[in-house]
């Protein structure tokens, strides 16, 4: 049996799957916001024992975010992960931990839109733009059918493509990058920071102290709150922004839109997406994209780790784990 990890900045989701690839058991845990990584493998090791031990689980695969080398397990950076300061190699612990099951880790967003080009909106398409908006942006990049993850595992990130020179402090530490303007929790920064100069805004009275949920900025949409209008306008303006000069270089014909707040905002906020970067395009080379809900929604992530060393070949990619975790045993 293999279990799939869906690691984000709020919540860890795993699932089992049994031999025909069907969902046989899920676990849900929030993530460690003190602890850093070591508090992290021990909430993954928690929901991955509620579905399985040795010698019945045969793999773990886990999307994790930020630059993650998929030959080694190592997560280089995560900024949206609390506490995750250093690169840590989450496979070889997570396997040592889980008594030398084998663990494969990549991007989640490479998992997720490996999800979708199996078994959900990107079937059968062979070169596809994965797109996933929740507490940042995450992109992947899936050509001739296999995702493309580059020398330094970055390959079609782009939540940190620059759409406004000099802007806004993205998470990484850079300026002006799509991830500062349209993910969670650079929208909720902003909020706050309009909060605290004395603008009001149902999305502060909603969250209050807490973290600004998907659904906290769904609600404050619907009672028409300036605030989270202008923030996701500005969202939707980048995204398109950031879409466009991707596609003209890649000239991909699809875009899978994903992610827990293009979930949560729906069909709509895509379709507002698909027409801000069309407009942004040359003729006629924007009738030939389309973009699309992902179909997957929440499990879409811990399915495609499920998935990702039948998929992705695990046979050539033990040894290097394997020497990696006699290293960290050192």
């Amino acid at each position: 049996m293999n279990v799939g990890v869906d690691l984000g900045g709020t919540k860890i989701y795993t699932v089992a799957i049994d031999s025909r690839g069907e969902i046989v058991g899920e676990a849900k845990a929030k993530t460690p916001v003190k602890g850093g990584p070591m508090a992290v493998v021990d909430a993954i090791c928690s929901t991955v024992g509620a579905l399985a031990r040795p010698p019945e689980l045969s793999a773990v695969g886990v999307g994790a975010p930020g630059a993650v080398d998929f030959s080694t397990g190592e997560v280089r950076r995560a900024p949206n992960l609390p506490g995750w300061m250093e690169p840590f190699p989450l496979g070889p612990v997570l396997s040592e931990a889980l008594d030398g099951t084998p663990v494969w880790v990549d991007n989640d967003v490479n998992v997720g839109t490996l999800a979708e080009h199996r078994l959900g909106a990107a079937a059968g398409q062979p070169d596809v733009l994965g797109l996933f908006v929740g507490t940042g942006v995450g992109g992947a990049l899936l050509l001739d059918g296999r995702i493309r993850r580059g020398p330094t595992g970055f390959a079609g990130e782009i939540g940190h493509m620059v759409v406004s020179p000099g802007g806004r402090r993205c998470g990484c530490g850079g300026r002006g990058h799509l991830e500062a303007y349209a993910g969670r929790a650079g929208m909720e920064r902003r909020a706050r920071q309009m909060a605290d100069r004395g603008t009001d805004t149902a999305l502060v009275e909603v969250a209050r102290a807490k973290r600004m949920t998907s659904s906290v900025f769904a609600r404050a949409l619907a009672a028409k709150d300036s605030v989270a209008s202008m923030l996701v306008d500005r969202a939707v303006e980048t995204l398109g922004l950031a879409i466009a000069s991707a596609a003209v270089i890649l000239d991909v014909p699809l875009v899978v839109v994903g992610g827990g707040l293009a979930d949560r905002l729906g069909a709509t906020f895509v379709e507002r997406i698909g027409t801000a970067a069309l407009a942004q395009m040359p003729s006629g080379q924007g009738e030939a994209l389309t973009l699309v809900p992902g179909d997957l929604k929440d499990r879409g992530g811990a399915l495609g780790a499920a998935l990702l060393c039948e998929l992705e070949g695990a046979a050539p990619l033990a040894e290097p784990h394997v020497a990696v975790m006699a290293r960290s045993r050192r």
